[in-house]
């Protein structure tokens, strides 16, 4: 099938979603400016850069964490997995702009070094960053679609001590969610490795 973007697909859902696929959470915490913590997922966020660490999550309508980061200049991302599945699917709920969805998800916080939003404590790795920019999305002619672009530079990451293996985090340990489309989600419970053609006789873990 084919259908051009702005037209109806004739599918009884939209597939596209489903088709950019597994799509990395961004559990993103800030704090307002009175000072309550906010917490909520975002499946469109991904890493942009790795010297220096750069981030970036996007939100369709300018919400909370969008917001937050933006008058704040900060925010944190926490990973989230499969033992958080139920926590984090609770912080995606809209709640008035005062809830702690720390406390709604019951989950404990732990300080951060650089910023002053806390992360998820029980979470495998973190991740504070500062706000570069936040601005909405034009489309082809120019138009803003309310939607709001995010990207925060990474000045501190934590890394559980248990997920560390061998000098590397062990992805399929953490056992991270990825949004799938629809309601579905995926797991990331089994990795494996794929020697490129420049790495030569022996890889040294550097990525390229």
């Amino acid at each position: 099938m084919y259908y051009k973007a702005h037209e109806h697909h004739g599918l009884a859902h939209d597939p596209f979603k489903a088709i950019i696929a597994p799509r990395p959470i961004g559990w993103i915490s800030t704090l307002d400016k009175n000072g309550v913590a906010n917490l909520a997922p975002y499946s469109f966020f991904n890493a942009l850069s790795s010297s220096p660490p750069v981030l970036m999550f996007s939100s369709e309508t300018l919400k909370d964490s969008a917001g937050n980061a933006r008058d704040t200049g900060e925010f944190v991302f926490s990973m989230a997995t499969v033992t958080l599945q139920n926590e984090m699917n609770i912080s995606s709920d809209t709640v008035p702009l005062a809830v702690n969805e720390y406390s709604t998800a019951k989950l404990e916080t732990a300080p951060c070094i650089e910023v002053s939003a806390p992360r998820v404590a029980a979470s495998p790795a973190s991740m504070e960053c500062i706000t570069l920019s936040c601005k909405e999305i034009l489309d082809k002619d120019g138009k803003p679609i309310d939607t709001f672009l995010v990207i925060g530079q990474v000045v501190g990451i934590h890394i559980s001590d248990d997920f560390i293996t061998e000098g590397r985090f062990d992805t399929a340990a953490a056992n991270p969610l990825a949004r799938c489309g629809y309601r579905d989600y995926a797991a990331v419970s089994e990795v494996f490795e794929i020697m490129r053609p420049t790495d030569g006789a022996v890889y040294d873990g550097v990525d390229r």
